[in-house]
């Protein structure tokens, strides 16, 4: 008995070392994980708002939206908003487009201030291999088509694929995929529309990531 006590209390030792040493690890790297989530954030939202273009913290200066009629989904969306010297210039902030050929396509949109779109990226899909995944930029530059475009232009009956009448280029052999891009990119901007500028650059007694419903 004496020797399973002495056993028992070796084997709690080596738990609560154990323990300590994964803490300790997770103490460590967690900041460092969150830099590069942070980083990685960053270099997507700089490749349609680029730096000189902004002069506040981006990542920090945000606030929580929830629409699901206009983005997708019904969680709380963060968007970034870029200002120089205090005015505004761009806001951007992710969208769900649900109805893509293998479901939902995860978009990050940007648009100026005036309306017009900064651009769009795809970040999170689960398109066909060689067909469907051309909506990334490191194998097509199709979705870079939207750059300029607002609720306007073109005009909202041409907010459609060539294949329907529409003004904008298909991903060959991938109608559908093609389709839920550029529901969703209007969407988008519709939500812009909506909202309007002053409120969502709207700031609350000066702090940032606000929250509006």
């Amino acid at each position: 008995m004496k020797q399973l006590g002495i056993v028992g209390g070796i084997l709690a030792l080596i738990a609560a070392v154990g323990a300590g040493l994964l803490a300790g690890t997770k103490e460590v790297t967690d900041p460092v994980i969150r830099a590069n989530l942070q980083a990685d954030r960053l270099k997507q939202l700089n490749e349609l708002i680029p730096e000189n273009r902004f002069d506040n913290e981006l990542l920090r200066d945000t606030r929580e939206v929830t629409d699901a009629a206009y983005l997708g989904t019904s969680k709380a969306v963060t968007v970034y908003r870029a200002r120089k010297a205090g005015e505004p210039v761009a806001v951007a902030f992710r969208t769900i487009a649900p109805d893509g050929y293998n479901g939902r396509i995860e978009l990050l949109v940007a648009i100026w201030s005036d309306g017009d779109l900064a651009g769009v990226r795809a970040i999170n899909h689960a398109e066909t291999p060689g067909l469907g995944d051309q909506i990334e930029t490191a194998k097509n530059d199709w979705i870079t088509q939207f750059a300029g475009h607002s609720l306007g232009s073109p005009p909202p009956e041409d907010w459609k694929v060539k294949k329907d009448g529409g003004a904008f280029d298909e991903i060959t052999g991938a109608t559908i995929t093609s389709r839920a891009v550029v529901k969703a990119v209007r969407r988008a901007l519709k939500f812009y529309e909506l909202r309007g500028t002053e409120a969502l650059f709207a700031r609350s007694g000066g702090a940032s990531g606000e929250k509006s419903g």
